[in-house]
């Protein structure tokens, strides 16, 4: 593989508590590599180590052929980061936003405004290029935040639930320009709790838990070594009886969560011909996905934020 990010042996407490304990990544030259979990897992602190903003206990980290944190201003320089929430100065407008950003990286300002062109086209802003901050809305803000991430040309770029909080046509758009990216060569780094867009951006992923990386690979390889193929989900009043008594004779497994019985099948047809004939009953049958597989290595329990 042709690294452009590894970590090995990644380690990091904060008094008795690991919050990454051993991790083990690596990162091709042009992917796009999604880093799941559920709150608390370490995605977080991950990313600060990976980035060189905090000291690994132990382990060590190359971005770029630099070694983090040794070297992470080196490594940075070509690097653009969109995180999880909008940190745009609102006392500039959209231009003087990318200008004044360029500028941290110590490019030149002639270099940087022949850039604003092609960044708010990119972003769909061209015609917003005098706003000020406060005017944009909340998805103007989030692509604003994305062709900031790229006004010093980075090779890799971390991005930190691009897509949270928007509606569904500015989390397409966000899509389509991520999309645009990797095939400029781009390396992309994201966290993301939504899985559909881990589904469609990522070719690789790895889900971490506790601080450990529990699975890595594709989405299509993930589901297919943890989930049956086919998910029938059997709700209403009598879900629960109705599993207790039935899902065991055409499910490989099963589980009921609240009024509704999750059965994981090779095959759907038996089951589906037995519902047809059950009374006060609903049932959606569908392809496994990989927030089955979220679910499954995760658990359904809700998690605090740490």
């Amino acid at each position: 593989m042709n690294a452009v990010l590894t970590a090995r042996d990644l380690r990091k407490s904060y008094g008795d508590q690991g919050v990454v304990n051993g991790l083990d990544i690596a990162i091709a030259r042009g992917e796009c590599y999604g880093l799941l979990g559920p709150n608390g897992a370490g995605k977080t602190t991950t990313l600060r180590l990976l980035l060189g903003l905090v000291a690994p206990d132990d382990g060590e980290i190359f971005l770029r052929d630099y070694a983090v944190p040794q070297h992470a201003r080196e490594a940075r320089a070509k690097v653009g980061v969109m995180p999880q929430v909008d940190n745009l100065d609102p006392d500039f407008t959209v231009t003087e936003n990318l200008l004044v950003y360029g500028r941290y990286f110590g490019m030149r300002a002639r270099d940087i405004e022949a850039r604003i062109p092609m960044l708010l086209e990119f972003a769909n802003l061209t015609h917003k290029h005098d706003a000020k901050i406060l005017t944009l809305s909340g998805g103007m803000k989030r692509r604003l935040t994305l062709a900031r991430a790229l006004v010093n040309d980075p090779d890799v770029i971390f991005l930190d639930e691009p897509t949270t909080g928007l509606d569904p046509q500015a989390r397409h758009l966000i899509w389509q320009r991520l999309r645009d990216l990797t095939t400029q060569g781009k390396t992309l780094l994201l966290t993301t709790h939504f899985m559909d867009e881990a589904e469609r951006l990522c070719d690789r992923l790895g889900i971490l838990d506790h601080g450990r990386m529990i699975a890595q690979d594709t989405p299509r390889n993930l589901i297919a070594q943890h989930i049956e193929p086919f998910v029938v989900e059997v709700f209403g009043d009598r879900a629960e009886p109705w599993a207790k008594s039935h899902a065991a004779q055409f499910s490989r497994r099963f589980e009921v969560i609240g009024e509704t019985a999750f059965c994981y099948v090779d095959d759907e047809q038996p089951l589906l011909a037995h519902l047809r004939g059950e009374t006060g009953l609903r049932h959606v049958s569908r392809p496994a996905n990989l927030e089955d597989v979220f679910l499954k290595l995760t658990g359904r329990e809700m998690r605090d934020e740490a």
